[in-house]
């Protein structure tokens, strides 16, 4: 996986006040948990740039006031209406301990379905994933080559060596639908397997409950302020 450098600062006050100003001054407030506590810093907004407004996933080398952490970016907030970044939570990393991370889906082969005039309804950009740092890759390979018009490849049916995938066995990841089909809109397509999906998230959320909560929550403070 491809990796970036970071360089930030510790927090020395992370009231509200405080963080507004950051904010003014093209700061972005930040939070690492994973490791020995819960560490609070920034880092000017344009040096996340390459890291956010990528479909790509990294490994990010954070230095933080010097002091060089290995981590990945679990959860970010925007602003609803300057879409500028209010925050962002990471995840510190250890060589010898797993991690989940969203990698992105990257469709190949030629589907014979698409060739029988079907188009592609790709459901899912990215897939979450379980494994070592050394495993994990800059994206997961979907093969669509064997697809008819009707058919589709769910979380299942995919296999990665060295990965564990966190999303719903029954979640439907790229499927080839008819033209009258594809003529429907999002939403209507999306209500065509909403109950399934839906109890199938809720599955996975309660498989990973707990994991990161305790940073995620000071995210979430710190994103409102």
């Amino acid at each position: 996986m491809e990796r970036i450098e970071i360089k930030a600062g510790k927090r020395k006050e992370t009231g509200k006040k405080a963080t507004r100003q950051l904010r003014k001054e093209g700061y972005v407030p930040c939070v690492m948990y994973g490791g020995n506590g819960n560490i609070h810093f920034t880092a000017e907004e344009k040096a996340f740039k390459k890291l956010v407004y990528t479909p790509k996933a990294f490994l990010v080398d954070l230095f933080i006031d010097g002091e060089e952490h290995k981590a990945v970016m679990q959860e970010i907030s925007f602003h609803p209406v300057t879409d500028r970044i209010l925050h962002i939570d990471f995840m510190e990393i250890f060589d010898d301990k797993k991690v989940s991370i969203n990698i992105p889906v990257h469709i190949v082969g030629d589907s014979v379905g698409i060739k029988a005039g079907g188009k592609l309804a790709l459901k899912r950009r990215t897939l979450r994933v379980r494994a070592l740092p050394k495993d994990l890759p800059d994206y997961l390979e979907v093969d669509i080559t064997e697809l008819n018009i009707g058919q589709s490849l769910k979380v299942r049916d995919l296999h990665y060596d060295n990965l564990e995938i966190l999303d719903p066995g029954q979640a439907m990841v790229a499927g080839v639908i008819s033209s009258r089909l594809a003529k429907l809109s999002v939403e209507e397509i999306a209500a065509q397997e909403a109950a399934e999906e839906a109890a199938a998230e809720r599955a996975a959320g309660a498989a990973e409950a707990g994991e990161g909560a305790e940073g995620g929550e000071a995210g979430k403070e710190e994103a409102s302020e």
